[in-house]
This record gives C-alpha cells, sequence and structure tokens, in this order.
C-alpha cells in the first residue's frame, strides 16, 4: 500500500484555484515573525544573533517568493534557511578574538590625539630651539628639521664633524631640561 506525498500541493499550485495566505512578502513576515524568531533563538545562544539569522533567512526567502508555489509551505521554507545559515555560520565560524587579562595594545596618552596639544607641543619646541644660542640652534635645525647628516651639517656650517656632535648633544641635552617640554600627560 502506498500512501500519496503531497497530493493537495499539486491540486494547490493549479491556477485560480488557490488564494494566497499571504499577499506579500511584509504580510507574511508581519504574522509569522514571533514564531519564526522563536525557532531562530533555538537555533543561537545569543538573542542579537537569532535575529541576525532570522535577517538572513528572510532575505533569503525573499528572494524566492516568487517561486514559492504553496504558501502553507512558506514556514518550512524559513525554517530550512534558519537551519542551512546557521550551519553554514557555524562550519565558517572562526575565532578572531582571545580572551587575555592585558590588552596586547599600549595605552594611548589622551593628549597625543589632540591636534591643539600637538600644536601647543609644537609651538613650544620652537620656543626652546630660539632660546638656544645660534650656533647649537643652527646645528639642530640643520641635523633634526632639515634631516642633514652630521658630516654635510658641518660641510653647511664650515666646522667639523666633532664639532657638530659636541654642540648638538649640549643643545638636546638643553632641550631635555627645558620646564615648557615637560610632558603634561
Amino acid at each position: 500500500m502506498t500512501t500519496p506525498v503531497c497530493t493537495s500541493a499539486s491540486a494547490a499550485a493549479a491556477p485560480g484555484r488557490q488564494t494566497p495566505l499571504y499577499p506579500t512578502f511584509a504580510a507574511y513576515v508581519r504574522a509569522r515573525q514571533p514564531v519564526l524568531l522563536r525557532t531562530a533563538r533555538s537555533l543561537t545562544a545569543n538573542p542579537t544573533d537569532a535575529e541576525d539569522l532570522l535577517q538572513t533567512a528572510l532575505a533569503k526567502t525573499y528572494v524566492a517568493w516568487e517561486r514559492i508555489e504553496d504558501q502553507r509551505a512558506l514556514d518550512g521554507y524559513v525554517r530550512r534557511a534558519l537551519l542551512n545559515t546557521r550551519t553554514s555560520q557555524w562550519r565558517k565560524r572562526r575565532v578572531d578574538e582571545f580572551t587575555c587579562d592585558e590588552l596586547p595594545e599600549p595605552e594611548r596618552l589622551p593628549c597625543g590625539d589632540d591636534p591643539a596639544e600637538r600644536q601647543a607641543l609644537r609651538d613650544a619646541m620652537w620656543r626652546a630651539v630660539l632660546r638656544l644660542p645660534a650656533r647649537q640652534r643652527a646645528m639642530v635645525v640643520l641635523r633634526y628639521y632639515e634631516d642633514l647628516s652630521e658630516a654635510q651639517t658641518a660641510e653647511v656650517l664650515g666646522v667639523s664633524v666633532g664639532t657638530v656632535k659636541s654642540a648638538v648633544s649640549r643643545a638636546l641635552g638643553k632641550l631635555r631640561e627645558d620646564p615648557e617640554l615637560a610632558p603634561a600627560c
């Protein structure tokens, strides 16, 4: 004895015999969303993930809306889309985040991001450089602002490389001790 599998589906697909249960996709979603959301929540641990899962399954259903002939099978179609989507997510799942006791990134200083603070520090640096003796100031500017080597600086100023090294070293020492350049952070 054989049992017919779905005789009503073929009869329901005949044109003119069946009025649609849901005239639009939006009507279907409004009517069935709570039930489908419960199904999605049973597939995920996080309610937010369940909402995302349902949204994805509904998007897949929307794409196929015109091809679904038997609207009584819509819930089954969406449930299958939920299950397939969740299975795909589970298979593709990668762990990109690891919990740890210590943050891997160093903490940023609050003043490092403020453009006004950076400009104030630049202004203070120039004022400190201007307070240096003329010869030291020229060597610091050529070495660090013009990015010349010690030999090039010595050649431009007509002095020895040793003189450039010692004068720049003394100038940097003065700049390190300048109270106006002390970090405010």
